[in-house]
């Protein structure tokens, strides 16, 4: 019988995260004071989040940096995570290529998430903080740090966009569940929610909405750090348990990608996978082409312009260099919540800027399609992110068959689907839309950049 999973023993789960900082030609540019337009050092980092993530955020020396010996301990609850072949895709696209899937879906949240709230919560539990703040989209990430806060006894709470909150009502559910207090943003607790509810009273939200009333809590609560789900730098260096896990399942399987995939939104699950795998083409070993799939709605990669920007709408964050589409710009409401995001993470925007990576444009209904194909043929209902990532896979799939090529693909499955089926009801009922954003309304949301000299 052919093998259709493959699953590392416990004793082989990474100790260590890989830091692709050390290797990049290019290091990422320094994220900035805001006021003075200065490099920021980790302490001054640290007064929004943990001393250790701030360190690690800018660290540019160590390739690899040591997992604690009580978050692998947390890890080994649900890791190593199955690569598994994707045989029914295969014949039903009747493809040539090899596809393969890590299967971040089959943790106990159902995403990739929970690799970095782990590490944060443990952190800040170490540091003698008692709470944590955060934002979330489509509600993964708050789910994930609802979860680790209560594995360290620490308070939590979260922002979520105000649409998917609507859209997807159970996962504030799930975060009430772990205990964690559950804001719909923009809200009327904090300065900044009450600023954007005023300028907008039908604001639906964004990332970047949920994120500034999070960085607001945090510098205004005594003992509380802020905790980000994804485009930071020491996010995705948690997330490369991902790839590194990943690595050593294809040589199991005997094969190395040719093509790495995954969705984007941020960067994390991206970054997670990508990495481990770039380090052999940044040292001349390989050529595996790493492609991330974006919403049409949101195309910062692709349409978006490399400057220093805010990560957030109200601008309490520092000014960050990355592909962004501004920080006021306001997404469409598609239904990959977790994608609706302004910019992109650092390290990644550095990587497509040099070009060692590149991102793609998904419409919703190609993704829901994907998600659809996959679900009937491999069993597994993928959350509207992933399927993204399912779209573009399709994609290279059916170009390798056209050149009569035995492509390997690789994508990140990075979450379930079961707690969106509101979304693939609204597909089903041929209620969903495809949003292209004009390039009108990106130029115009561009200029409230800042100016950095």
């Amino acid at each position: 019988m052919r093998q259709k999973k493959f699953i590392l023993q416990e004793q082989d789960i990474p100790t260590q995260w890989y830091n692709i900082q050390a290797d990049m030609p290019n290091k990422p540019m320094p994220p900035l004071n805001p006021q003075t337009h200065k490099p920021l050092s980790a302490d001054d980092l640290s007064h929004i989040f943990n001393k250790e993530c701030s360190k690690q955020e800018l660290d540019t020396e160590h390739a690899w940096i040591d997992i604690p010996e009580d978050v692998q301990e947390k890890y080994a609850f649900y890791r190593s995570t199955p690569l598994v072949r994707a045989y029914g895709l295969e014949e039903a696209l009747g493809t040539t290529a090899h596809i393969y899937f890590k299967n971040e879906s089959a943790t106990p949240l159902g995403s990739h998430k929970i690799n970095s709230a782990i590490p944060q919560c443990y952190y800040c539990k170490q540091e003698g903080d008692t709470n944590v703040t955060t934002e979330t989209g489509a509600g993964q990430w708050g789910c994930a740090l609802s979860y680790a806060a209560k594995l360290y006894g620490l308070e939590a709470a979260v922002y979520q966009v105000k649409i998917t909150m609507q859209q997807k009502p159970y996962r504030s559910s799930i975060m009430r569940t772990f205990g964690a207090t559950v804001e719909g943003s923009p809200s009327m607790s904090t300065r900044a929610g009450k600023n954007i509810i005023t300028r907008d009273p039908h604001h639906p939200g964004s990332l970047g909405t949920a994120i500034s009333e999070a960085v607001e809590l945090a510098t205004t609560t005594p003992g509380c750090k802020y905790t980000l789900g994804s485009v930071l730098n020491h996010v995705a260096l948690h997330q490369t348990v991902i790839g590194l896990e990943a690595e050593k399942q294809m040589e199991m399987a005997g094969e190395y990608p040719d093509k790495v995939i995954a969705c984007f939104g941020g960067g994390s699950n991206f970054g997670g996978l990508a990495f481990p795998f770039m380090r052999h083409n940044l040292k001349g070993e390989k050529h595996t082409e790493f492609i991330a799939a974006e919403p049409e709605s949101c195309p910062k990669l692709t349409r978006g312009k490399f400057e220093y920007d805010f990560g957030d709408e109200a601008g309490y964050t520092p000014l960050l260099p990355m592909f962004t589409l501004g920080h006021d710009f306001k997404p469409a409401n598609i239904h990959a919540g977790g994608l609706r995001y302004h910019g992109a993470g650092m390290i990644i925007s550095q990587l497509v800027k040099d070009g060692y990576m590149h991102g793609v444009d998904v419409a919703q209904t190609e993704a829901f399609e994907a998600g659809m194909l996959f679900a009937r043929v491999e069993g597994i209902i993928p959350a509207p992110e992933s399927c993204h990532a399912i779209a573009a896979t399709i994609r290279e799939a059916k170009k390798a068959t056209e050149e009569g090529k035995n492509t390997v693909i690789l994508f990140c499955l990075s979450g379930h689907g079961l707690i969106d089926m509101p979304s693939y009801e609204s597909y089903l009922n041929g209620d969903l839309h495809d949003y292209r954003v004009s390039d009108e309304e990106i130029n115009k949301f561009l200029q409230t950049v800042p100016q950095v000299d």
